[in-house]
């Protein structure tokens, strides 16, 4: 893996930049899939925290997807030679609103490749860093992290376990049925199989549908936009165990005693932590 890592290490410092305008189509779709009753946005209206994810999507044709539906190796991503990426975690600064009508660019780096040693193997992870312009000012930071890991086997152990508090301040339960991750596949233009082919997913490993990392991280701003009228300035969190689809599970928050912050969190049914973070206002 050593020879491996130095030549995956060689795309530090990559770059990549994409252009967009923050339409207001995707807020109205993202909304219904959240169940929420707001009005369409108009133009100048602020896009909430996190739904930057709408924007400067990879539109790869179908000759250039690997077998799991993400695009092939290789690009602007390290060729990492693991057959499973998945969402590992990362910390966004919003510095300001996005807003509907705003023509928008993202210049994007890797800053970052790392193996480590699991215990199911090898596994990879590549830190890429997000700058998100919009109106000629920065108005988002990101540092996403992706992790790579070896194919799964049949005696792989099942991912560990942390009690979630079993109370919170703010709680919603929620249930992320296929319909949910086929609109949010669908608006963020993700094909992997693991959102929506129940085969693949246990193929894989998995009992269900495996719900987004990024929905799971919406949900917990969501839940911040229901409970706090101060929007989120800064999200850390990072992802500890996979939910699935028909699984019953919470969004959580329980404020700092002086407001500044808030720890969030997704639990599910079992009563495990499955996404944990701290908001800062």
């Amino acid at each position: 893996m050593t020879n491996t890592l130095d030549h995956l290490r060689g795309w530090i410092g990559k770059t990549e930049n994409k252009s967009d305008v923050a339409t207001a189509w995707p807020v109205i779709a993202l909304t219904a899939t959240l169940d929420r009753r707001d009005p369409d946005p108009a133009p100048g209206d602020a896009i909430p925290p996190g739904w930057h994810w709408l924007y400067f999507l990879e539109a790869k044709p179908a000759a250039e997807l690997g077998p799991d539906g993400h695009p092939k190796r290789g690009g602007f991503l390290p060729p990492v030679p693991l057959p499973r990426r998945m969402w590992a975690g990362g910390r966004i600064e919003f510095r300001r609103a996005l807003r509907v009508g705003e023509t928008l660019r993202r210049d994007s780096e890797i800053i970052s490749v790392q193996s480590k040693q699991g215990k199911s193997g090898n596994l990879v992870f590549v830190t890429v860093r997000h700058s998100v312009f919009a109106g000629g000012a920065i108005a988002v930071v990101e540092e996403h992290d992706i992790v790579y890991r070896e194919a799964a086997a049949p005696d792989d152990p099942k991912p560990s376990a942390k009690a979630a508090p079993q109370q919170a301040a703010w709680r919603r339960e929620i249930t992320p049925d296929a319909v949910v991750l086929f609109r949010f596949s669908a608006l963020i233009f993700n094909a992997h199989r693991i959102h929506f082919d129940l085969d693949f997913c246990h193929e894989e490993g998995y009992p269900g549908l495996v719900v987004h990392g990024p929905l799971q991280t919406i949900l917990l701003l969501d839940l911040c936009r229901r409970q706090e009228t101060r929007p989120v300035k800064k999200l850390e969190y990072r992802a500890l165990h996979p939910v699935f689809h028909d699984e019953r599970i919470t969004i959580n928050g329980e404020p700092a005693a002086d407001g500044s912050t808030a720890e969030v969190w997704t639990g599910n049914a079992a009563g495990n932590m499955a996404m944990a973070g701290t908001a800062y206002f």
